[in-house]
């Protein structure tokens, strides 16, 4: 099965909007200064949960409250490893800017996803809502972290001047 999915949000928006054949199927929202996420695609909805200080994890809970998923983080914000009950798979950006990143399992490309700040696509060999939806979690927390630390290292600059 191939899927080809199109995302869009606003700049510094963190409400992803998912599209198949321009019908919206999906969402994924993250409230800021929260450590939870909301997620929808096709009728399932999860919620990311986010613990830890330095060896951060996410939960991925279905809507039952069952843990269905674990997201744990690589170093350096270049990788990350989703575990299932099926499979262990992993992301990877596949370019230095980051607009490019896969998720693979056992060596092989199961999703690519390629975006900017405000829209992408998804292409897809598997119809898996949590990894589908883990993929768009993993960069938007990446990028939060990111801001998050460039903030931290300007205030004291600026407190300086």
């Amino acid at each position: 099965m191939d899927l080809k999915l199109i995302w869009k949000k606003k700049f510094f928006s963190n409400h992803y909007r998912i599209f198949e054949h321009g019908h919206q199927i999906g969402e994924l929202i993250n409230k800021p200064f929260s450590n939870t996420t909301k997620a929808k695609l096709n009728g399932e909805e999860y919620i990311f949960k986010t613990t830890g200080f330095f060896n951060r994890n996410t939960e991925i809970i279905d809507s039952s409250g069952n843990v269905v998923g674990k997201i744990d983080y690589g170093s350096l914000m270049r990788k990350a490893t989703i575990s299932t009950k099926e499979s262990v798979n992993s992301l990877k950006f596949d370019n230095s800017w980051n607009t490019k990143w896969s998720i693979q399992n056992k060596n092989r490309t199961e999703i690519k996803y390629a975006g900017s700040s405000t829209k992408g696509e998804i292409e897809s060999k598997v119809d898996d809502s949590i990894l589908l939806l883990s993929g768009l979690f993993i960069t938007n927390y990446y990028w939060q972290t990111m801001v998050a630390v460039m903030i931290a290292i300007m205030i004291p600059i600026m407190a300086n001047s």
